[in-house]
């Protein structure tokens, strides 16, 4: 079984700067971390390897710091990785993403699973991957807490929607947004390290692609656009209350009225 990863390196911190013009996350400006529901991913990706054969590929879109995301993808247990890196790409959203994504995954080749994590702790949205599998037009499944074997080379897989678990039987190539706490990821391997130094991460440019135009990238190929970025306001103004609990709470109901609250 051919598995790729789609994993993402995001800031370690809240503390990031942001681009005043563009209104994009300046990500030279905190070190960065991979996100941590792409180790979900990676798991299963290697569990279903040990299951069935194959190898998996971990597969990243961002700048040359990215690298190192990868090289803990590697030092996991992922076969190979690539990351998609082109200054044409920058201040892509969600839909130039998983353009790129879909278009790196199709110069790779087809796989028959594609994995990835159930959203990024920097943007949150759970897009990306249901747009990959659209764009690939393939089947997929968000919210997975189960991947296993099925009859005739199918897989079974559990979602767990609010409420309830769905069950599905898929036969490959799907994609699968892996749920937090699906697994217990296991940690990188120094012997692995070491005996991965001299493997490569192999760069993949735009003019690789097989839609290579800079137009469907980046700022000019996402429909979406920040009006706006500010910081939040913190006001450090305290008021303290005395007295029995019912004084205190139609002092507290005064004070939400007098600010518009309630």
């Amino acid at each position: 079984m051919r598995i790729i990863v789609c994993i993402k390196q995001v800031p370690g911190t809240n503390n990031v700067l942001l681009d005043p013009e563009t209104g994009t996350m300046l990500r030279s400006s905190a070190k960065g971390k991979l996100n941590p529901f792409d180790l979900f991913a990676i798991e299963q990706a290697l569990a279903l390897r040990a299951c069935f054969g194959g190898s998996v590929t971990a597969l990243a879109m961002g700048p040359a710091q990215a690298e190192s995301s990868l090289r803990e993808a590697l030092y996991m247990g992922a076969d190979k990785a690539y990351l998609l890196c082109d200054r044409a790409l920058i201040g892509s959203d969600v839909l130039a993403t998983s353009h790129a994504l879909s278009q790196a995954i199709l110069r790779i080749g087809m796989p028959d699973l594609i994995l990835c994590g159930k959203q990024t702790t920097d943007g949150d949205t759970a897009q990306v991957g249901p747009e990959i599998a659209e764009m690939l037009g393939i089947a997929h499944v968000a919210n997975v807490t189960q991947i296993e074997a099925h009859s005739g080379g199918a897989l079974h897989v559990t979602a767990a929607l609010e409420g309830c678990d769905c069950q599905y039987r898929l036969e490959p190539p799907f994609l699968a947004c892996m749920e937090k706490d699906a697994n217990t990821p296991r940690l990188p391997s120094y012997r692995r390290k070491k005996e991965m130094e001299a493997q490569s991460v192999q760069l993949l440019p735009l003019s690789n692609l097989m839609d290579a135009d800079p137009a469907h990238y980046g700022m000019q190929g996402s429909p979406t656009r920040v009006v706006r970025v500010f910081a939040p306001e913190h006001k450090e103004t305290r008021r303290f209350l005395e007295g029995s609990a019912q004084a205190m709470a139609e002092a507290m109901l005064g004070i939400l009225k007098e600010e518009k609250i309630v």
